[in-house]
């Protein structure tokens, strides 16, 4: 009635006075809880007159029985949500409540009502509660005092913190607040299991940390306190100081931390040089830091104390002496801490490497071990790389640029040192060197190139030699006229020469070089450079039908790839390499493909299937990251250089005859074969290009696909029609296209010769509209399904699932542009998993490993959340899977069980028995992949419960004797993980 305007809140009132005014308290309570509920629900509707009748009659019953306060409480809360509340009001709830209510006498929930009341007034009346002064603050300590409910210690801090930072006056209580809240210091909460109200006890940790950090008149009671949890036993203790000292840093300046710098420092030192822990280290430095910055900060006034500065001296005073002393423990603890200082401020970098960088120089000269003067690189590389940080430095402020002619030779000695580790080090340091703006001279920088070119190409350890082409690409951008104009031009000439005597060591440096030329290929004046040595380079070694020729066009492809990716994120690199390379690969392709006469079958390394395979990703990366304009322009050449031989287009366009990939006979096999080329061309496009003749080319695409006799072909030829069908738009010529397949695939898969290559086109097309949520997915799904039951397709069948669910590395992936629907992998296994457990208990003997095999891939490729939901109901189909003896099956069904026996030991301990018995029979099995996973599997399980464990720890201990014994490697080494973790079941500790 009070929410539809029929009666008015006083009315109520009135209508319950013989309950309001009863003598029984129970009576009285009842009265005022339905009042209150009313309240709850209509306080938006009451009338400011109305507000103040009830304000006063639930402050006058605050003085009531205990049995009435709860009830009470809920009616001023809902008052305290009214828009209408007169001023004045919420000064005299507040003070009834602090005056009349014991707050921590009362329930959870009536505690929570109290904090939530004072929420209220603070975000609605900040003014009025102002003009409490400090009365309101020592009121609320008065009801937080002896707060132990972690959900009402969440708002009571919330409380604290506005009190703070909202200027609310402390007045004398600033200790009894301080008092109030530090007693929950460090936070010592275990949630209760299946906590509903999920509190964290990091939630808690936070919230008190933003109170503790919020004032600097904490600081003197607080800084002590931190001090002693510091010097605690207790790890979890020292963490949260460590953390709550670093976040005060942020608002204290030199005044509050003065008096308590010494002991800061000598407990921080003394966690750093004795801890065991990464983290606490890790946090000590990061309290470090915030302390240098802190102090960095400080604005001085003429008279007071430089404190910055006495406490670095203490710092360097502290740990300058270790770095003398390669070899000693302590070495790097004082590193960590010097270069922890020195990172909080450019001042505080100055103040550290003005002592210390003179004593490395000296340090590395004076030792010739190549271990310690790695030790004193690696400390030296600390301080350049923060040299970053503060980017360019004025000349006479820089340490750094004083001792450029010594850094530099340091450097550059150890980049010739035999020792590998050394050089490693030294090339990190020379990229930070590089990357300092106007420190390396135009005569360092040739002699940088002179180094990377020497360690790329000639030192025989390939970490070097990778680590020297890293460096050389991250270098390269900022100095791309030194790299194009020095070190392009000698790797070019390197890749030309034949001066090495054995084809081995020719072999090998030309590898090098290339990788070199890709590797330095990262500013688009570099690529202008380096692209054209890189296609002369194919067109020279393609000539030929050896192996060595085939695999050197393999490893220039590999080189253009490398060369993509990094032209991909600049618009103008990108263009110029896909203008470049794309016709002239297609060109070569075309060349090499085109018989010389009509009698004669090119026999080409480029025709080989893995030079094919390498020139996809090529052509792939250089077409992904292309605007839809210039694919537009790109797309009007290629596609009808297959569909119309076309080739005007490409560079040495005059071939013998003409190019026909779509025509028939066999003389056209090898021309057949370049639909690879398109598919990594046309499946990489981005969605929204219109390809020219499109219903066409799916048409000569689908025939290809269903007829041609090549494997290698009819395969490229499916997934290129797979990647147009998923990109697509919906409509009547998409169905079209799609019954067309479906009647070319049907009669092929029946019967016939080219049953292979049907299926091959059916699971491509199945995978593109299940990517997609086509409604035609479910149908052919069921064709593969029912196809699991065939004795010659079967098998390939239920491969195909693993193929349906796995991310394909050339067509079908976000990275090409393909409509891939987030979950599809969750919809296809609620879709088709009771289908693939019905078509299993329903199949003859000789099919049932299908259908295992088929469940095994979709529950391979399942996230593994979604599979540990499902897996009451699958367990004990994997189990059975285990005794298949198809290898794959087994391999599959051992790689879904590992992560499983981690994430889900509860319901996995409930099949330990016949867990145990099935690991260990595979353990003898005669693939050596399937007896790694075996092993693995039987080490997972001991993250099962030990007392189900127990039971069987004595015979897995004995089982896993005979592969100790295995003839290969890796067997061995996962037979002595797992049967360590074994022997050790059970232990104290454990």
């Amino acid at each position: 009635g009070v929410k539809d305007g029929r009666w008015t809140v006083l009315q109520l009132v009135e209508a319950l006075g013989f309950c309001l005014e009863n003598t029984d308290p129970r009576t009285r309570g009842r009265g005022i809880q339905l009042l209150s509920q009313v309240l709850l629900q209509c306080y938006s509707l009451l009338q400011e007159k109305e507000v103040l009748h009830l304000v006063l009659f639930y402050e006058s019953r605050l003085q009531d029985n205990h049995l009435v306060i709860p009830s009470v409480l809920q009616g001023l809360r809902a008052l305290s949500m009214c828009e209408v509340l007169s001023p004045g009001l919420a000064v005299s709830v507040l003070k009834a409540i602090f005056q009349e209510v014991h707050v921590q006498s009362l329930l959870q929930l009536d505690r929570h009502t109290v904090y939530s009341i004072i929420t209220n007034f603070m975000s609605t009346r900040e003014e009025e509660l102002k003009g409490l002064g400090a009365n309101f603050t020592f009121g609320f300590i008065q009801v937080m005092d002896g707060e132990k409910d972690p959900r009402n210690l969440l708002v009571a801090f919330q409380i604290v913190h506005d009190l703070i930072v909202k200027d609310y006056a402390l007045g004398p209580f600033v200790e009894e607040l301080f008092e109030v809240t530090s007693c929950y210091f460090p936070v010592d909460f275990t949630p209760p299991p299946n906590d509903p109200h999920g509190i964290q006890r990091e939630d808690l940790i936070l919230s008190l940390r933003a109170v503790l950090a919020s004032t600097t008149q904490f600081a003197e009671f607080l800084l002590p306190l931190l001090i002693e949890k510091l010097d605690s036993e207790l790890q979890s203790a020292k963490l949260d100081s460590l953390q709550t000292l670093t976040a005060c840093c942020a608002i204290y300046g030199q005044k509050e931390l003065q008096e308590f710098l010494p002991s800061l420092w000598s407990s921080l030192r003394r966690e750093v040089f004795q801890t065991a822990s990464e983290k606490i280290e890790t946090e000590c430095l990061a309290a470090l830091r915030a302390l240098s910055a802190c102090l960095s900060r400080s604005v001085l006034s003429s008279d007071s104390e430089d404190l910055l500065d006495s406490f670095l001296n203490s710092i360097l005073q502290d740990c300058r002496h270790h770095l003398c002393e390669p070899d000693m423990k302590l070495v790097w603890p004082s590193a960590k801490l010097l270069q922890a200082a020195a990172g909080a401020s450019l001042r505080t970098y100055h103040c550290i490497t003005h002592s210390i960088l003179p004593l490395l120089l000296e340090q590395y000269t004076k030792h010739t071990q190549s271990s310690q003067r790695r030790t004193i690189l690696e400390m030296l590389l600390g301080f350049l790389e923060l040299q970053q940080k503060w980017g360019h430095v004025e000349e006479d402020e820089s340490t750094l640029l004083s001792h450029q002619a010594p850094v530099c030779s340091v450097v550059f000695s150890a980049l010739v040192d035999p020792s590998v580790q050394l050089q490693l080090v030294g090339i990190k340091a020379l990229t930070v060197l590089g990357s300092l703006q106007g420190f390396l001279s135009s005569s360092d920088l040739e002699l940088v190139v002179d180094h990377l070119i020497h360690l790329a190409l000639h030192e025989e350890d390939s970490q070097s030699s990778e680590a020297a082409m890293e460096a050389a690409g991250s270098l390269a951008p900022t100095y791309p006229k030194v790299f194009s104009g020095h070190m392009v031009p000698r790797l070019e000439e390197k890749l030309q020469s034949e001066r090495e005597e054995s084809y081995h060591k020719r072999h090998s440096l030309q590898q090098r070089c290339l990788q070199a030329l890709a590797a330095v290929s990262t500013h688009t004046s570099i690529v202008k450079e380096t692209v054209p040595i890189l296609l002369q380079h194919l067109q020279k070694v393609q000539k030929g039908t050896e192996a060595k020729n085939t695999q050197g066009v393999i490893s220039v492809c590999q080189s253009l790839h490398h060369v993509a990716l990094q032209c991909q994120q600049d618009a103008e690199g990108c263009w110029y390499f896909h203008q470049t390379v794309v016709p002239c690969l297609l060109a070569m392709a075309v060349q090499a493909a085109v018989p010389e006469s009509t009698h004669t079958l090119p026999g080409k390394a480029l025709l080989e299937e893995e030079v094919l395979a390498a020139m996809i990703p090529v052509i792939s990366a250089a077409t992904t990251h292309l605007s839809p304009e210039l694919a537009a322009q790109s797309v009007s050449h290629v596609v009808p250089l297959f569909l119309d031989g076309d080739v005007s287009f490409l560079p040495q366009n005059s071939f013998p005859c003409s190019f026909q990939p779509f025509g028939d006979g066999e003389c056209l096999e090898a021309q057949r074969r370049l639909v690879a080329l398109l598919m990594a061309f046309i499946c990489s496009l981005p969605r929204d290009v219109a390809i020219p003749q499109q219903e066409w080319l799916l048409r000569e695409l689908l025939a290809l696909s269903c007829s041609c006799n090549c494997p290698f072909t009819a395969t490229t030829a499916a997934k290129c029609f797979a990647g147009l069908v998923n990109k697509h738009p919906a409509g009547q010529q998409l169905d079209e296209i799609l019954q067309l397949a479906v009647n070319r695939m049907e009669p092929s898969l029946a019967e016939g010769p080219r049953r292979m290559q049907a299926l091959t086109l059916l699971l491509w097309v199945t995978k593109a509209l299940v990517l997609r949520y086509h409604p035609l997915s479910s149908c052919l799904t069921d064709k593969l399904l029912g196809l699991l039951g065939d004795t010659e397709l079967g098998p390939a069948t239920a491969d195909g699932f693993s193929l349906l669910m796995a991310e394909s590395p050339d067509v079908l992936h976000k990275g090409c542009h393909a409509d891939v629907r987030i979950m599809f992998r969750q919809r296809f296994f609620t879709d088709n998993v009771p289908k693939l457990v019905r078509g299993f208990h329903g199949a003859g003997p000789d099919v049932k490993a299908n259908y295992l095999k088929g469940l095994s891939h979709v529950l391979n490729h399942l996230p593994k959340p979604v599979l540990v939901t499902e897996l009451p109901t699958l367990l004990s189909l994997l189990l059975e899977a285990l005794s298949c003896s198809d290898r794959v099956v087994q391999l599959s069904t051992l790689s879904c069980l590992h992560p499983l026996l981690l994430e889900a030991p509860q319901i996995m301990s409930l099949h330990v028995d016949t867990l145990v018995t099935k690991f260990l029979n595979l353990t003898s099995s005669p693939t050596m992949a399937v007896r790694i996973a075996a092993l693995r599997c039987s080490h997972a399980l001991t993250s099962l419960p030990t007392t189900v464990l127990l039971p069987y720890k004595g015979r897995v201990i004995r089982a896993l004797a005979k592969p100790l014994d295995d003839k290969k490697r890796l067997v061995r080494k996962e037979a002595v993980a797992a049967r360590g973790e074994w022997f050790l079941l059970g232990s104290p500790g454990r």
